[in-house]
């Protein structure tokens, strides 16, 4: 005989004779989504770490000297560790974090969803890459000033921003099809507008809470401007 599942789903009636304990020991929805935050925070606390720890040996030391062992030792971390957040020392002088995309996020989003509503599910989409916010402004202009003396880096940068849109080109195009309606470039551009200028917004407010909370915002302005 085939076993059955008793377990009750979420739209199934509860038994009032059901006296099975509830475990109050168990997060809230609000704890675990606090929990997430808390931990993107810190991811972004340890990125940040490791690429002051960069610019700072850097600076005493040049490029070429620095090795991925001397910015672990100088930020207190495993070199397994910095690997977790860059491919290579100049990514780490770039500030060149990885943005990954929730893999369920991307295939929802190339399935034609959350809602059907292209600018309403590239919005989701942006809130994601968001959650991997990108290193203040600062940090990003230290890194590209030891750029400007170094061409490999400016190479490298350009070579990073090519391959970040590409990859949100590839992901639109899944979505919009063979004959699209909408240009896969356009759309993957506004994808990365609205990353930069959710960022920017986020930090010209003191950096306070969370940079996907501004995302609608800027949505809102940029769908009115057009409208004009």
């Amino acid at each position: 005989m085939q076993e059955v599942d008793a377990t009750p789903g979420l739209g199934d009636p509860v038994d009032p004779a059901d006296t099975r304990p509830v475990d109050e020991s168990a997060p809230s929805i609000v704890e675990l989504v606090g929990a997430l935050g808390l931990r993107e925070r810190k991811k972004r606390a340890r990125r940040d770490q490791l690429i002051d720890a960069t610019h700072r040996l850097v600076d005493r030391d040049g490029l070429d000297a620095v090795t991925v062992e001397a910015i672990c030792e100088a930020a207190g971390v495993s070199v397994r560790t910095f690997f977790n957040y860059f491919e290579t020392k100049d990514d780490a002088v770039l500030g060149h974090a990885t943005y990954p995309i929730d893999p369920v996020v991307e295939d929802e989003f190339a399935s034609g969803g959350p809602t059907g509503h292209l600018v309403t599910d590239l919005e989701h989409l942006v809130g994601s890459l968001l959650d991997a916010a990108p290193p203040g402004r600062a940090r990003l202009a230290k890194g590209l000033a030891i750029a400007a003396q170094e061409p490999r880096l400016l190479a490298r940068h350009l070579a990073w921003l090519d391959k970040h849109k590409g990859n949100l080109m590839a992901l639109v195009a899944r979505r919009l099809g063979d004959d699209p309606v909408h240009s896969p470039d356009t759309v993957a551009s506004l994808a990365l507008f609205l990353t930069h200028a959710t960022f920017v917004r986020w930090e010209s407010g003191g950096s306070e809470g969370e940079i996907r909370d501004h995302l609608h915002t800027v949505v809102g302005e940029l769908r009115a401007l057009l409208a004009d």
